[in-house]
């Protein structure tokens, strides 16, 4: 997509669109993000399983007092119904007995279960510490004295819990941030916000004009918007219209430049498609899959 060019955005700024972080597919674009990240690890694996997991009676004391690492005893993966579904650290090793990766869980069993589908062949026994409150805090502790004591013995950390390492714990990507027209309020702008919706939607091959982020929509229609476009994998834009200090007027001027009263919008390819039940329209019948290829 070609980069937006502004020659006089506003008075005191240098001109442009607004953006954190400039994304490949817009390089023109340049935004302040409201999206706020959530706090994650690569080498924490909390998993919830979808439905409770019965298993038979196992020899395990459920305690809040983890032994070490050494002291506790290597099961096989296999065995199923030998390793537990309550919190608790684990550590996975591979069929070398080499620790590939220590992690802290409310469900072990799902856990451990997760990590054999999707590496199996790093997944052959594995170590059980529980807990008897699911504290994070506590869980956490568990899990810091496992490592260390790892890293004191063999001076390394599990290939697994390695910084940017994402065999065990996949790491969720950050959402695109959203638009920003301008860069505030009370800068005063020398090119009509109504040619800078122009510019937007002419440049990018998808828009979509909604109440609240991409990242938390603040209203279902826009909801439903964001997760069908998200459905089609494809790379879009977003524009909070309820965004006064940044968007300040959009709302009202944007019902007048598409001549549609209603919020959501989406623009594809220049030209509005239409709201939320237009979308969702073509999104079932699969038009909107064929239009966006």
């Amino acid at each position: 997509m070609a980069a937006i060019s502004f020659s006089s955005l506003h008075a005191s700024a240098t001109p442009r669109l607004f953006r954190p972080h400039v994304s490949r597919n817009t390089p023109g674009l340049t935004l302040y993000s409201r999206f706020t990240p959530s706090f994650s690890s690569p080498s924490l694996s909390f998993t919830l399983p979808h439905t409770a997991r019965s298993l038979r009676p196992r020899p395990f004391l459920i305690t809040s007092a983890v032994k070490t690492l050494t002291e506790t005893e290597l099961l096989p993966i296999t065995e199923a119904d030998s390793i537990p579904s309550d919190s608790g650290v684990y550590a996975v090793y591979d069929k070398n007995d080499e620790l590939q990766f220590v992690g802290i869980s409310r469900n072990i069993a799902a856990s451990v279960s997760t990590h054999l589908k999707s590496v199996p062949e790093l997944c052959s026994s594995v170590k059980v510490g529980l807990v008897e409150e699911p504290d994070k805090s506590v869980l956490t502790q568990a899990w810091k004295s496992w490592i260390e004591e790892h890293i004191k013995v063999t001076g390394k950390v599990p290939p697994g819990n390695k910084s940017g390492n994402n065999t065990f714990v996949k790491q969720t990507p950050r959402k695109k941030s959203d638009i920003r027209l301008t860069p505030g309020r009370h800068v005063e702008l020398t090119v009509p916000l109504e040619e800078l919706i122009d510019r937007l939607v002419k440049e990018s091959k998808v828009v979509a004009f909604i109440k609240g982020s991409r990242s938390a929509p603040l209203c279902g229609f826009s909801q439903r918007v964001v997760g069908i476009l998200e459905s089609q994998g494809i790379d879009y834009e977003t524009v909070d219209v309820l965004d006064d200090e940044f968007n300040h007027g959009l709302r009202e001027k944007l019902k007048s430049y598409s001549n549609w009263p209603t919020f959501p919008q989406v623009f594809v390819k220049g030209e509005l498609l239409g709201g939320c039940d237009i979308l969702t329209s073509m999104y079932e019948n699969g038009e909107l899959g064929n239009m966006l290829k």
